[in-house]
């Protein structure tokens, strides 16, 4: 019976434990060497507006690359700002104009299930020149009502050569969406809780063993060695000896 409860216990938390996601994206290495564009003038449009219609195709020759710097694991607090940097290379035949930058949120496991647009921001005066590469920061936030946990972020980069717009998608990867302001989490408390009933419920079955075995100690007949049989078994040898006959004349004289 009590092997029977800790598999299910052990099978419960693992189940529990959470999976870890690996998102496709560039190292912070692979641009280290790219210009970083602040200088630019930039403008922030409000979370779930859609200023981009239609579908548009990336310009050939354009690549793109993303890194969320210092957060190797995508977490994204909810209900905070987080910042990851874009990266263009232009190896075109003309430069180009970096026009805005907006990402939306789905369900890991259907692109279909739309969960919220991000904020768009837009640049003026940001251009890349040809055979040359630079880095925008974009800074969005989830909502901080969204259960913690893995979704799919979208992002894409909205450019514009010689006034035909083109779009790249830097980012299509899993990111972690975890509870602000603090560690604790509900998925944590309840791994702790887990862990903790465990211990108990092995150190309840350990004393359950040690109390059996002092019982069996206790119960164990005790075996007297006496005296008794031993001297009538050496009277038994040393009769008709000198010794026996020594020792009944020394007892007759007492």
């Amino acid at each position: 019976m009590a092997i029977r409860v800790y598999s299910f216990l052990i099978a419960l938390l693992l189940l529990a434990s959470p999976l870890v996601q690996v998102a496709r994206c560039q190292s912070d290495e692979d641009v280290a060497a790219t210009e970083v564009v602040e200088g630019s003038d930039l403008g922030i449009v409000g979370d779930d507006t859609q200023v981009f219609d239609g579908a548009l195709d990336p310009a050939p020759g354009i690549d793109t690359v993303c890194v969320f710097p210092k957060n190797a694991a995508k977490l994204v607090p909810a209900g905070e700002e987080t910042e990851l940097l874009v990266g263009l290379h232009n190896e075109g035949e003309a430069a180009l104009k970096v026009v805005a930058i907006h990402a939306s949120l789905h369900l890991p496991f259907d692109h279909h299930m739309f969960v919220q647009n991000l904020t768009v921001q837009e640049f003026y005066n940001a251009s890349v020149p040809v055979s040359a590469q630079a880095t925008f920061p974009y800074v969005f936030a989830v909502s901080k009502y969204l259960q913690p946990g893995s979704f799919d972020l979208v992002g894409m980069v909205v450019y514009e050569i010689d006034q035909q717009p083109y779009q790249n998608v830097f980012y299509n990867g899993t990111i972690e969406v975890v509870e602000a302001g603090g560690l604790l989490t509900i998925e944590s408390v309840f791994l702790v809780t887990l862990g903790v009933a465990l211990i108990g419920l092995l150190g309840f079955w350990a004393y359950g063993q040690i109390q059996q075995l002092s019982k069996k100690t206790k119960r164990s007949p005790k075996v007297e060695v006496g005296t008794k049989t031993t001297d009538a078994d050496m009277d038994e040898w040393l009769q008709g000896t000198a010794y026996a006959q020594s020792l009944s004349k020394s007892k007759k004289k007492k």
